[in-house]
């Protein structure tokens, strides 16, 4: 069986593509929605978290004795790790790639 020479326009072709396809799985990870989500709300429930632990009694009272900035902000901070586990366990499903670009590129 001959294997093609690495310089052909087909096999050069094939491996840009399959470079392209490696790029566009890493940029589906990094870029997924329930990252950034989770991400945002853990940040803004500590913020909002810390506006609660530091919230006056004017403001409590304004809230009809609710610390409304704390109890919010630990909703913030269960609801951001939520997406962030769920990300972990549920992982972008990406296409199987064919079977000539899961070889190794053997070099001649």
């Amino acid at each position: 069986m001959e294997r093609p020479c690495p310089s052909t326009p087909s096999t050069r072709s094939q491996r840009e593509v399959t470079e392209l396809e490696t790029k566009s799985a890493t940029a589906a990870r990094l870029f997924d929605i329930r990252r950034i989500i989770g991400g945002l709300f853990v940040v803004y429930g500590v913020i909002v978290t810390i506006a609660g632990f530091t919230a006056s009694d004017a403001a409590i009272d304004k809230a009809v004795g609710i610390n409304i900035n704390l109890w919010t902000g630990l909703g913030m901070l269960l609801l951001g790790p939520f997406f962030l586990v769920w990300l972990k366990l549920r992982s972008t499903l990406l296409p199987p790639l064919p079977p000539e670009a899961a070889e190794p590129h053997r070099g001649a």
